[in-house]
């Protein structure tokens, strides 16, 4: 009887352990997002793809619906080629503000939504200004939060049909 009793009590010592919950990450993964999204920020400003695409998943399960044609985007290379046309579009400076960003993590993925005033140079030196609204999703990859979905867009007035790129 002694042999069961001391047999219960270190079931119950080693189950204790087992019962204790993951760590909460939810806080440490969100400002982890909120950095890649500062950095994105930072690269847009500067112009430079690479730094911009250093955010996004590097293969082919990227999917994008950016703000301008064709519908969708899929895969890093695709969507590296949509910023190059960017570039040669619109050589002059780039600013970027977000705003409103909200994450929401589960795990090893998480979404978030922003608003990003955007401006643009183009070759005349005609400065355009864009406010688009923007969901991403978000994939944690050997421990580091990218981007591998982005739905890019702007209001559209019904009566017009025409886009409401001043948006707020």
């Amino acid at each position: 009887m002694k042999f069961t009793q001391v047999f219960i009590v270190a079931l119950v010592v080693v189950c204790a352990g087992c019962t204790t919950a993951a760590p909460d990450t939810r806080a440490a993964d969100e400002a982890a997002i909120k950095a890649l999204e500062a950095r994105f920020t930072a690269a847009f400003k500067a112009r430079d793809i690479t730094a911009i695409m250093a955010n996004y998943v590097p293969d082919q399960s990227l999917l994008v619906f950016d703000v301008a044609p064709p519908r969708q985007i899929i895969g890093a290379d695709g969507y590296k080629k949509d910023w190059e046309g960017y570039l040669t579009a619109f050589p002059g400076p780039w600013d970027l503000t977000l705003s409103d960003l909200e994450i929401t993590v589960g795990g090893d993925v998480a979404y978030g939504h922003n608003v990003q005033r955007t401006a643009f140079t183009d070759q005349a030196g005609k400065k355009t200004e864009v406010t688009v609204r923007v969901t991403d999703g978000y994939k944690k990859i050997n421990g580091q939060w990218l981007i591998s979905h982005e739905h890019v867009s702007v209001p559209v007035d019904l009566a017009t049909m025409k886009p409401d790129l001043d948006s707020k």
